[in-house]
């Protein structure tokens, strides 16, 4: 599923518009129509109090049509124009003289806080005041009505997108947004949606199909990406019946360190898991007895140190090199990454402390292999890039970084972040339970087994993350968010494959 800025939505209105032969207020009907027609279905007629809080713009106007459809269907419901301008769409007044024409309950006009109206738990609020249109922070008065609604304790369900809250760019501190528990969108998700900033005001989200232009949707490039089963499945590279173990590569996987020789074992056991054909480790000679009794299926070659890495030989030809998961930073270590930076070609995923001492050695990102898969949280991002005011900083700032070295990030988060110097792709597998020790060592093995498997790098980065993701999905359905460890979304990691062609439930896009 793409994600389009507020301008490609507005020229996708125009030519539907335009080429369906109708009118911006057919469009509204229909789209405002799609909203009521989910309302219905969940609220089944019940008798409870519906508020329903409009601008005076287009975001309005579906509130407008939405609340006559209710009454229609005999809610109980109460209707209030923030009239923060006298400047009114030519559809919000369509819509405003049909709900006039239908009822003797008028919308109620509200132009300051002395006209707020008490909202109590159990009501059911919709947010139509401000839509994808928004480009400025809300008037003051406006602000304190959207902090009476958030602080009011009823359910509210935001219309195209919690008011307050702007598709493309950032809201400046202590910005007033609804946060709503709902959010029914139009035709496409917004990038805010996803962002950590941002995403906690939207709440459960819902995508409505309204018929905008196939044609334009189809040709334009979004500003996004969204990852869900079906866009994961397209990347799958079925096996050959004539494969062998030399097909899908061998992995080298560098890591460990005293006391952290498990973060190897993880990432590696998550690197066969996830197909890769051969995986050797090289780690501190302490772990020499543990990874080849824990992991049998791996080789293990040891560095001449019994608790860092020195000195990183091997006589072998890996696909891909997984290298950073609990490694450590002495300064032995940062020459040994440095010496395995010179000589290596092929692509590497790195995680971990292997990004501390490229964020404190920044001379060595030129020496990274072209399509390298760096994978920061948001802590080891700020030491690559340095601090962002707001997430669209972030971005821009990875995307600059991803541009000068070729290289391809991996954000992890609530939502994990694929950036190249171009493109965005917003992962939606994964949850809470995944925020354990050991989960991204996992993912550091996933994303190696693709590379050695013959993906490319950012068709690795996709998959991977998805799979990594739909592991720990599985894994939680199964033991629960707090009974998930690292391990089990590893152990999860063939099942995720699995799923890949399972008949579709609950995708989250």
């Amino acid at each position: 599923m793409k994600i389009f800025s507020a301008n490609q939505l507005r020229e996708a209105d125009r030519l539907t518009i335009e080429k369906q032969q109708i009118s911006s207020n057919d469009l509204m009907e229909r789209a405002a129509t799609l909203v009521f027609e989910e309302i219905h279905k969940r609220l089944e007629g019940a008798d409870i109090p519906v508020k329903i809080f409009c601008g005076i713009g287009n975001n309005g106007g579906d509130g407008l049509v939405i609340g006559r459809l209710l009454l229609e269907q005999g809610y109980d419901v109460t209707i209030y124009i923030v009239n923060y301008s006298d400047q009114r769409s030519k559809d919000f007044l369509i819509n405003y003289d049909r709900v006039k024409n239908m009822t003797k309950k008028w919308p109620v006009l509200l132009k300051s806080e002395d006209d707020f109206p008490e909202i109590k738990v159990g009501d059911f609020v919709l947010d139509a005041i401000f839509g994808v249109g928004l480009n400025r922070p809300l008037v003051d008065w406006v602000a304190n009505l959207v902090r009476h609604i958030n602080d009011s304790g009823a359910f509210v369900l935001a219309v195209d997108m919690p008011s307050g809250l702007m598709a493309d760019d950032p809201m400046p501190p202590e910005s007033a947004i609804v946060e709503a528990n709902y959010t029914i969108s139009f035709q496409s998700a917004k990038l805010s949606f996803f962002l950590p900033d941002t995403a906690e005001y939207v709440g459960e989200l819902q995508i409505l199909d309204i018929g905008l232009d196939r044609e334009y949707l189809q040709k334009t490039e979004g500003v996004a990406q969204l990852i869900g089963k079906q866009e994961a499945k397209a990347l799958y590279r079925p096996r050959n019946k004539f494969s062998h173990k030399g097909t899908f590569g061998h992995a080298l996987m560098v890591g460990g360190s005293y006391g952290k020789i498990g973060s190897i074992c993880l990432a590696s056991t998550a690197a066969l898991k996830a197909g890769a054909g051969m995986v050797t480790i090289f780690a501190p000679s302490c772990g020499y007895e543990i990874l080849q009794t824990a992991l049998p299926e791996a080789m293990v070659i040891t560095d001449p140190d019994d608790k860092i890495l020195t000195d990183i030989q091997y006589d072998l030809e890996p696909a891909a090199i997984g290298f950073g998961v609990g490694v450590g930073t002495d300064q032995q270590t940062v020459k040994a990454m440095e010496q395995l930076l010179r000589k290596n070609k092929k692509p590497m995923v790195i995680d971990a402390d292997g990004l501390n001492i490229l964020s404190r050695n920044k001379e060595l990102l030129e020496l990274l292999p072209e399509g390298s898969i760096l994978t920061p949280h948001p802590k080891e991002l700020e030491r690559l890039i340095g601090e962002w005011s707001n997430d669209f900083e972030k971005l821009e700032r990875s995307r600059q970084l991803c541009k000068k070295h070729n290289l391809i990030l991996v954000i992890k988060g609530a939502y994990t972040l694929t950036l190249t110097a171009e493109e965005t792709f917003i992962n939606t597998s994964g949850n809470p339970g995944m925020a354990t020790a050991g989960s991204g060592d996992v993912l550091t093995g996933i994303l190696t087994a693709m590379l050695c498997q013959g993906y490319s790098p950012l068709s690795a980065a996709i998959l991977g993350g998805y799979l990594h993701g739909r592991s720990g999905d599985l894994a939680a359905e199964k033991l629960s968010y707090e009974g998930v460890v690292a391990g089990d979304i590893a152990a999860y990691t063939g099942a995720a494959i699995l799923d890949l062609f399972q008949p579709q439930k609950n995708d989250k896009n």
